[in-house]
């Protein structure tokens, strides 16, 4: 059945900081630690993928030890994860891709999302159903800086949270352009840092993450 119209998201989720982190959580024993060297290094927002079953408990973790924390949902891909989500503490949700349906539940949800596109259409689609921000997913596979720059043309009230193949080189580039807001991606987070429990390396290069801007220039 066709969403309902209007389902645009009620907030915006791209002026938090310039760089989304997207974190796969092994063991939700590491959610605290990690958001508290995230939100240290200036990234408050933190995306928690559902790609592991530590997933949920590490969003609820974080929910209620880190205040400082906006903790996400990411790679929601069916209707029930938005419910689930949102109990755990969820304050924003994102997805790589949407349906009818999965965009229901999310504007439903009462709490802001990304919902995930890759061709001019679903953009088109999206802002036809009053959604204006937007995750570019996969990002480099999809077309890069070179698609998005030629998207701000002919749909200049869609804006973007690119994520996908994104590290701090290429970055500045995704955020130059008019139509990016903020880009997602895993850098700060890498899998031997979280692995040996290195909080001060993820801060350290979160710092450098929350500086970065268009031109590789500080904010």
């Amino acid at each position: 059945m066709p969403a309902p119209w209007p389902v645009s998201s009620p907030v915006s989720l791209l002026g938090l900081a310039p760089v989304l982190p997207v974190v796969v959580l092994h063991d939700a024993a590491d959610a605290i630690p990690l958001a508290r060297a995230l939100v240290a290094g200036g990234l408050p927002a933190i995306e928690v993928t559902l790609r592991t079953p530590a997933a949920l408990d590490g969003v609820r973790a974080i929910a209620g030890e880190v205040p400082d924390a906006v903790v996400g949902v990411g790679t929601v891909i069916r209707p029930e994860q938005v419910a689930a989500s949102v109990d755990a503490g969820a304050r924003f949700l994102v997805s790589p891709g949407w349906t009818d349906a999965l965009l229901a539940a999310m504007a439903a949800s009462g709490v802001p999302y990304l919902p995930g596109v890759s061709t001019t259409s679903e953009v088109v689609a999206l802002l036809e159903r009053g959604v204006r921000e937007m995750k570019f997913f996969p990002a480099q596979a999809a077309g890069g800086t070179a698609y998005l720059k030629s998207l701000a043309g002919p749909l200049p009230q869609a804006r973007f949270c690119p994520t996908g193949g994104i590290g701090p080189d290429t970055a500045p580039d995704y955020l130059s352009l008019p139509n990016v807001g903020c880009v997602g991606g895993s850098w700060m987070v890498p899998s031997d840092a979280v692995a040996d429990r290195d909080w001060g390396r993820v801060e350290r290069l979160a710092r450098a993450a929350a500086g970065l801007s268009a031109g590789g220039t500080c904010r």
